[in-house]
């Protein structure tokens, strides 16, 4: 069995504990020891010096959609950027949206979800059906890195009710709820919904009281996006005068207490400059609910702003896809709507950002705005919406602005029940998303380095052994003997993410210089290591 000797680095171990100088020794898949400085170096196949650098666990992505582009076979060919910036483990299945389990006719029809027309900008032959076939097809294609995999709200509704716009029927539910069980059985590490999206916005309480009595009963988690994480929205009444967020919160929060989920809310962001002081009520609401028992907490990408779909429509206007769209009713009610919207949220189509229009004649607008596109074009940013959705049937991928200010994102941050995503989507081409390139290196860089808004050994805990406790990685998220040897070494001096700089976008991390996965070495000096497929499906 070969070894491999990390020499005099800064151990931090993932607990939280305060680092030491010292030295890690991996044999075959696990970590065989943690030494002191002062004790004798044992022998090693290889030795690997890590003075000035840190080598802590492997990061964990508590929030990402890349779970969809692990079927491709070349996924390695644009999903190693994920290793080259730490993370070796992503929890998938998220916002409600999970590959498994389906039928083909629910695949045909999520096809058409806004949701999974952003994960992936290419077929995907689905074989499988159940949560276990799905995962052991992941298997057998070695993926690059590790999944945990959620089961999905919205992907379990369509397999029983198909697109059903309203309360689902007894029979439906009882099959959904079946269905969650089983997956639970299989393996899935939790439970998501996406209560902003199809079509989860249809479903009521009862619903996903019931969905969550399951995963309670499994003593497995929920991830929830919310149904606002605006001040006002079309999820409720606007003669409701509370700020919508704050209610879609309570609303999971009350959920949570009556069927004692462990609950973790997904990328807790405000949208819009009249939502960001909402924050602080916000995050009182978390710690409240923690100091009265309750298992919750959230969790968030380091920037103010975060990918989506372009369809960012009001139900009555999905509804009415793709027909919305060349109605001249049906538009100019959505322009008016929008312009009196925007106002009272304080967004703007300033905020709009192209990541990938989907068309291939339009790549040039790529990383532009709306009201940017709107002048190139010679109409109005409303227009730009319409036509890029109609062109794009709906996959164009967005970066959406205005998720708070920077004060904003300190109080989230700097909140200990608060853990770190990346909330990725993946394109092969278009303006990449900051986040799949260096959400972690930023937050180690940006937010411990040079603003010094949290401690190493905090930013590391949470990013490996608090996460890998929300799902259940009992072999993750900590240095320790005969853990799983999942490790990064890094600079804490360097480390830094290479944020986008007016038109260039962002670029590569700086500052990793090794990744080990399962034992294997991934990322050498930097750069992922061709061929490396050491990734593992880790079934709960």
């Amino acid at each position: 069995m070969s070894s491999i000797l990390l020499r005099s680095g800064l151990v931090i171990d993932g607990s939280g504990n305060r680092p030491f100088k010292g030295h890690v020794l991996i044999e075959g898949d696990r970590i065989k020891d943690l030494l002191k400085d002062t004790d004798t170096l044992p022998p090693a196949d290889t030795v690997i010096d890590a003075t000035d650098c840190a080598i802590s666990p492997g990061f964990i992505d508590m929030h990402s959609h890349l779970d969809w582009v692990l079927p491709l076979h070349d996924h390695p060919d644009f999903l190693k950027c994920l290793l080259e910036q730490g993370v070796t483990t992503l929890v998938g299945g998220n916002c409600g949206c999970s590959p498994a389990p389906v039928t083909g006719e629910a695949f045909e029809l999520m096809a058409t979800f806004g949701l999974m027309k952003a994960c992936v900008d290419r077929p995907i032959e689905c074989d499988w059906q159940s949560m276990a076939e799905f995962l052991s097809r992941i298997e057998e294609i070695k993926p690059i890195v590790n999944l945990a995999q959620l089961v999905g709200h919205g992907t379990v509704r369509t397999v029983a009710a198909g697109m059903r716009r309203g309360k689902i029927k007894q029979d439906e539910l009882q099959n959904c709820l079946d269905m969650v069980r089983q997956s639970l059985d299989e393996g899935a590490c939790g439970l998501s919904f996406g209560l902003g999206y199809e079509p989860g916005m249809y479903s009521p309480d009862e619903e996903i009281e019931a969905f969550c009595t399951v995963a309670a009963k499994a003593q497995k988690p929920v991830t929830v996006h919310l149904r606002a994480y605006i001040r006002l929205s079309d999820a409720y009444s606007l003669l409701y005068l509370r700020p919508h967020n704050v209610r879609a919160l309570a609303e999971m929060i009350n959920i949570a207490r009556r069927t004692g989920v462990k609950l973790q809310v997904s990328h807790l962001v405000f949208v819009g400059a009249r939502t960001w002081p909402t924050a602080s009520t916000c995050l009182e609401m978390i710690h409240n609910a923690r100091r009265e028992g309750i298992d919750v907490m959230t969790d968030v990408m380091p920037y103010t702003f975060g990918p989506g779909t372009i369809e960012l429509f009001p139900p009555w206007f999905l509804a009415r896809l793709p027909e919305a769209l060349g109605s001249w009713w049906a538009r100019n009610r959505l322009r008016v709507q929008y312009a009196i919207g925007f106002r009272l949220i304080g967004w703007s189509y300033k905020d709009y950002q192209v990541m990938d229009p989907a068309v291939e004649a339009w790549e040039d607008i790529a990383g532009l705005s709306f009201v940017e596109i709107a002048d190139r074009w010679q109409t109005s940013p409303t227009d730009v919406s319409l036509k890029l959705n109609k062109s794009s049937g709906g996959a164009a991928l967005m970066l959406y602005h205005g998720y708070g200010d920077e004060e904003t994102l300190d109080s989230v941050l700097s909140s200990d029940l608060c853990l770190f995503e990346t909330d990725a989507g993946m394109r092969r081409k278009g303006y990449p998303y900051p986040g799949v390139l260096g959400a972690f290196p930023r937050v180690l860089g940006h937010y411990v380095r040079e603003r010094k808004l949290l401690s190493i050994e905090n930013a590391v805990r949470r990013m490996t052994s608090a996460s890998a406790d929300r799902f259940g990685l009992q072999e993750r998220g900590r240095l320790e003997p005969g853990k799983t040897a999942d490790i990064v070494v890094f600079d804490p001096q360097t480390i830094s993410d290479t944020p986008p700089a007016g038109k260039q976008p962002a670029g590569s991390p700086v500052g990793i210089h090794h990744v080990f996965l399962n034992g294997v070495h991934v990322v050498n000096d930097g750069a992922y290591v061709q061929g490396a497929r050491a990734g593992r499906v880790l079934r709960i």
